[in-house]
């Protein structure tokens, strides 16, 4: 894989700025940025400056910034057809529906636009399916605490968090959760209602914690043994950010129905849930629908994101940066410890659970021009793109030296 090259000369140009539109809706706390373009890894303001990008748009941009094969299948698509809907086939939705089912455990596909979407689709499926098999009291599905699957109404239920349930009446039932890892509480929970166990492989807004291979194999069985449904919340961990294309496969196991977003689309809104043919056979015509879902614009550029990432020796790449990146932040726990208390993760999902209040963290590393995303358990998630250089890494964590240096000062 040819390395990128590192902070390419910015251009500058006059987007505005300065204060925040009082127009836009204050749901996120934002820092005060903005960005006129990015190439590569490297984002940069409308005055010029330039910021190595190890947020990845929350792991969506996993090819980067203004990615050369990227922009020619979105700007071909472009120029002929943007947009007819599912009342008619979609010739670039089947094409990258039969590489996603070449590539992976799944037999359909459905497409959406986001990752909420994708999981609130995958928990419908799975209900779905016992209804059709004649077991309609089975709906309810077990999800574990720290999860976090999106911001509808059902997915801020299998999430449980109490921050993102508060304000918004009784949460959606139908919803069990079990602490993170536990295979006893999973035991204890299962019961006639159930109808599926939901996870994801590494857990991102909630501290990037990985489930152990044994976990998830544990997982797979107690499915088996019980006629539930398993389901992968991959929309974060998904699509060569673990050094997989999707992180369920380091345990060796394959789920029934699978979830994804982000980092297929590349930074165009696109996502899917996969599903094998049993766990679809209840998913029939008029049981769900996307008016955008699937478009050509999405799926021209879904084909090239995947077959990026599939090419010959990319994921072996994606492993070897993510070892390179993994010992260098060992390294900053060793120089930084009352900063530093762990370092965890997979691949290119990293985090680094802090001393400090981790909203300190982000804010100390963007004044050394390096962006990275906060998670719960106080950690500072580092999620560059999958074809960053060896030299942006190196440069990504002297930025992080610089910045725990002076937290440690200032402590």
């Amino acid at each position: 894989m040819a390395e990128p090259r590192v902070a390419p000369m910015p251009v500058r140009a006059d987007t505005g700025g300065g204060t925040p539109s009082a127009a836009v809706m204050g749901t996120y706390a934002r820092q005060n940025l903005v960005f006129a373009r990015g190439e590569g890894s490297w984002l940069y303001t409308d005055a010029g400056d330039a910021y190595l990008d190890f947020a990845s748009g929350v792991a969506v941009n996993a090819l980067g910034h203004a990615h050369p094969r990227l922009v020619a299948a979105l700007t071909e698509q472009a120029g002929k057809l943007w947009h007819t809907s599912n009342l008619y086939r979609v010739a670039g939705q089947e094409a990258l529906a039969e590489r996603l089912v070449e590539v992976t455990f799944a037999d359909k596909v459905f497409f959406c636009n986001s990752g909420a979407e994708a999981c609130e689709g995958a928990i419908k499926t799975a209900r779905r399916y016992h209804y059709v098999n004649g077991a309609a009291e089975r709906w309810r599905i077990i999800t574990f605490e720290g999860a976090f699957h999106g911001r509808t109404l059902a997915t801020i239920a299998a999430g449980g968090n109490p921050k993102y349930l508060e304000g918004f009446g009784e949460p959606v039932s139908g919803f069990d959760q079990v602490p993170f890892g536990d295979l006893e509480a999973v035991q204890n929970m299962i019961c006639h209602e159930t109808a599926a166990i939901m996870i994801e492989p590494v857990q991102g807004e909630g501290g990037v914690r990985p489930a152990s291979d044994a976990f998830l194999r544990d997982l797979r069985a107690l499915c088996d043994d019980h006629g539930l449904l398993l389901i992968m919340d991959e929309v974060q961990s998904g699509v060569g950010r673990t050094g997989k294309l999707f992180a369920h496969e380091w345990s060796g196991i394959t789920p029934d129905i699978m979830a994804i977003a982000k980092g297929i689309g590349g930074g165009f809104p696109v996502g899917a849930f996969l599903a094998t043919e049993d766990a679809a056979k209840g998913m029939t015509p008029g049981t769900h629908g996307s008016t955008f879902g699937g478009n050509p614009l999405a799926t021209a550029v879904g084909v090239a994101v995947l077959d990026t990432v599939l090419e010959p020796g990319f994921l072996d790449t994606v492993l070897q940066r993510a070892n390179r990146l993994s010992q260098g932040l060992a390294q900053l726990k060793d120089e930084f410890p009352g900063i530093v208390l762990e370092v965890r993760g997979k691949g290119l999902l990293a985090g680094v659970k802090l001393a400090p209040p981790v909203a300190d963290a982000v804010k100390a590393v963007i004044g050394e021009k390096l962006l990275a995303v906060s998670a719960g358990e106080n950690v500072m998630r580092v999620l560059p793109p999958l074809n960053v250089s060896d030299a942006e890494i190196a440069d990504g964590l002297s930025r992080m030296r610089r910045a725990f240096a002076q937290l440690s000062a200032n402590s």
